[in-house]
C-alpha cells in the first residue's frame, strides 16, 4: 500500500512548507504537459497530486496519520486528485522557462473510479506455506453506503449539477501576458471536482457515499508460498466511486521457521544425526521428508558434514508443476559416556587403526613445523 509521505518524498514530520516545496518540484517533474505520451509520468502526477491534496489539509492529514487511506471516507480514491494547481503554477514562467502552454491534460471527474487497494500482512506456519491452506481474514473495508446506495444524498433527495463548473468538476483559468494567453485547468472549488452538489447529505455516511465495515474474506493460499509472496484477491479492496470497481486485496505472506526443515527457495535442508559406527560401516537410515520417512542407504566411510540430495522431495513451486529437492547433511554424534565393554571395543579398534594414524601423520608434522 502506498505511503503518501513517500510519494511526496518527505518525512512524516514534514512541515507544510516542506510538503508544498516537494509537491511543486514533483508536480513540475511529472506534469503531463511536460511528458506528453508518457503514461508512467501521468500516473506519478496523479499520485503526487493526491498525496498533496491529503497532506496539505491538516484535517485530512490527521485522519490519514491515524487510520491510513481507508479513514479518508470522503477523500479522492484510487489515484484521483483535487489539488489546486493555481499555487503550483503561480509563477508560470519559472515552470516553463518563459514559454506558454495550453492545458491539454484533463480528467473525467464524472467517470467511474476504481477503489483503493488494501494490504494485509499474514503469518503462516511452515506446513501451511508448504502445503497451501485457506485462511479467513478479518479487515476493515470501505463499502458502498447501504442507506444511500453510494450517492451520498439522503434517500428521497437527489444531487444537483454544479452550477459553477456545469458538472465537469473543472474550471479553466486564463491569463494573458505579453507572450500569449495561458490556460490551466483547476479543480472546481464549489463541488471539489465531483461536478455535483449534495444539498441534503446522507445522514448515515455524511455524504461520503461509503461506510467502513469489518469484513471477513476467505483467502486461498497456494502450496509453496514463502516470505514475501503476495497473494491477490481481485476486488477485495475498498469500494469504487461512481460505479467503479472495488480495489484489490493484496495479502503479504511471512512464514514461521520450522524446527527440522530449513528452506532455501524451493529446496529444503535437514541436519541428520548419525552414529559413529553408521558413518564408518555404512547403514540403512531413515531420512525425514515433508510427508514421510524415506529409506536411504548411507555409504561406508561417510564423513560428518557430508551432504546428500533427495530429488523432488522439496517444496512444490507456486503455480508450476515442479518440486524442489531435499538435502540432508550428516552430523556424527559422539557419545559422552560409554560402558566398559564399549570402551574395550573402541580401544581395540584404535589399536588396530594403524592406517588411520599414518594417514594423519603428515598433518601432525605440519603442526610441529608450525611451532618450530
Amino acid at each position: 500500500m502506498r505511503n503518501l509521505y513517500d510519494v511526496l518524498e518527505v518525512s512524516s514530520s514534514a512541515t507544510q512548507a516542506e510538503i508544498k516545496k516537494s509537491y511543486k518540484k514533483l508536480a513540475k517533474k511529472y506534469h503531463p504537459d511536460l511528458n506528453q505520451g508518457d503514461e508512467n509520468a501521468e500516473k506519478q502526477f496523479k499520485e503526487v497530486s493526491f498525496a498533496y491534496e491529503v497532506l496539505s489539509d491538516e484535517t485530512k492529514r490527521k485522519t490519514y496519520d491515524m487510520y491510513g487511506e481507508e479513514g479518508l471516507k470522503g477523500a479522492a480514491a484510487g489515484g484521483s486528485y483535487g489539488a489546486d494547481f493555481s499555487d503550483l503554477f503561480g509563477d508560470i514562467f519559472d515552470i516553463f522557462g518563459g514559454g506558454g502552454f495550453s492545458g491539454g491534460f484533463t480528467r473525467n471527474y464524472n467517470g467511474p473510479v476504481k477503489g483503493d487497494d488494501i494490504r494485509y500482512d499474514l503469518t503462516l506456519d511452515f506446513k501451511e506455506a508448504v502445503f497451501g491452506t485457506e485462511k479467513e481474514i478479518s479487515l476493515r473495508v470501505r463499502e458502498t453506503c447501504h442507506v444511500c446506495g453510494g450517492s451520498g444524498a439522503e434517500p428521497g433527495t437527489t444531487k444537483e449539477t454544479c452550477d459553477k463548473c456545469h458538472g465537469t468538476g473543472q474550471m479553466h483559468v486564463e491569463k494573458n501576458s505579453p507572450f500569449g494567453r495561458f490556460v490551466r485547468v483547476v479543480t472546481c472549488d464549489k463541488c471539489h471536482g465531483t461536478g455535483e452538489i449534495i444539498k441534503s447529505p446522507c445522514k448515515h455516511c455524511h455524504g461520503a457515499g461509503t461506510e467502513v465495515n469489518t469484513k471477513k474474506i476467505k483467502v486461498n493460499i497456494p502450496a509453496g508460498v514463502d516470505n514475501g509472496t503476495i497473494v491477490s484477491v481481485r476486488e477485495g479492496g475498498h469500494a469504487g466511486e461512481k460505479g467503479g470497481p472495488n480495489g484489490d486485496l493484496f495479502v503479504y505472506i511471512s512464514v514461521r521457521e520450522d524446527e527440522v526443515f530449513k528452506r532455501s527457495g524451493y529446496d529444503l535442508h535437514v541436519t541428520l544425526p548419525i552414529t559413529y559406527m553408521d558413518a564408518v560401516l555404512g547403514a540403512d537410515i531413515k531420512v525425514p521428508t515433508l510427508k514421510e520417512l524415506v529409506d536411504y542407504k548411507l555409504p561406508a566411510g561417510t564423513e560428518g558434514g557430508k551432504t546428500f540430495r533427495l530429488k523432488g522431495k522439496g517444496v512444490p513451486f507456486v503455480k508450476r508443476d515442479a518440486v524442489g529437492d531435499l538435502y540432508f547433511t550428516t552430523e556424527i554424534i559422539i557419545p559422552k559416556k560409554v560402558t566398559d565393554e564399549q570402551r574395550a571395543l573402541l580401544e581395540e579398534l584404535r589399536s588396530n587403526s594403524g592406517d588411520t594414524v599414518s594417514q594423519n601423520k603428515s598433518l601432525f608434522d605440519k603442526i610441529k613445523d608450525f611451532f618450530d
